[in-house]
């Protein structure tokens, strides 16, 4: 990582460059992954206090920490240490709004789908918070069928499946037939 020293830099020593350029050495995992390799260091005085300013970029995004002490390690660490907060808290809230919830999701479903067969008593459970959630099947009624008749979803309904999602010719609305237990028809139309 590249410092770059401006103000008053004559009472910088080597010992303490090498200190410094240590502790952001440690800050240099978070940054160079980026490609962003250079920080400033601006140092003032006033009467007898050290002012110490660091700035540098991070995703495109301006960080800069500061401190001021009499004497100026200690105000290069209040630098280094405001520095490294600033840079943790937007490394996560880049990574917690940057992550791709469709590739996540498509990989956990992958996963519940690779899972074992439920046992048979696990299935006959009734639904509750902790249990898996069910499935819900979308169906597309706008593909190109043509529009059909009570009498013509029965002949489909019967050929295979518990329910058929149709577009009533004589009424022209989305109507849902489906197979009853006892062996009878619900017709729902919208």
């Amino acid at each position: 990582m590249k410092i770059i020293y401006s103000g008053k830099t004559k009472e910088f020593t080597p010992e303490l460059e090498e200190k410094v350029s240590a502790k952001l050495n440690k800050l240099s995992k978070f940054v160079e992954r980026r490609g962003e390799r250079e920080i400033h260091l601006t140092h003032q005085t006033e009467r007898h206090l050290h002012r110490i300013k660091l700035s540098m970029n991070f995703y495109d995004h301006g960080l800069v920490g500061e401190g001021a002490d009499a004497d100026l390690p200690a105000a290069v660490n209040q630098a280094i240490e405001k520095l490294e907060k600033q840079l943790v808290e937007a490394r996560t809230r880049w990574r917690d709004t940057h992550r791709d919830a469709k590739n996540v999701r498509s990989k956990r479903e992958s996963w519940e789908e690779n899972a074992p067969a439920e046992a048979p008593e696990a299935a006959e459970r009734p639904f509750n918070g902790a249990a898996r959630k069910p499935k819900v099947f979308r169906v597309n009624y706008t593909e190109d069928r043509k529009p059909m008749t009570l009498e013509e979803a029965m002949l489909e309904l019967e050929k295979d499946g518990d329910y058929v999602v149709y577009r009533d010719s004589s009424r022209d609305c989305l109507s849902v037939l489906l197979r009853r237990a006892d062996g009878n028809f619900d017709l729902i139309e919208a």
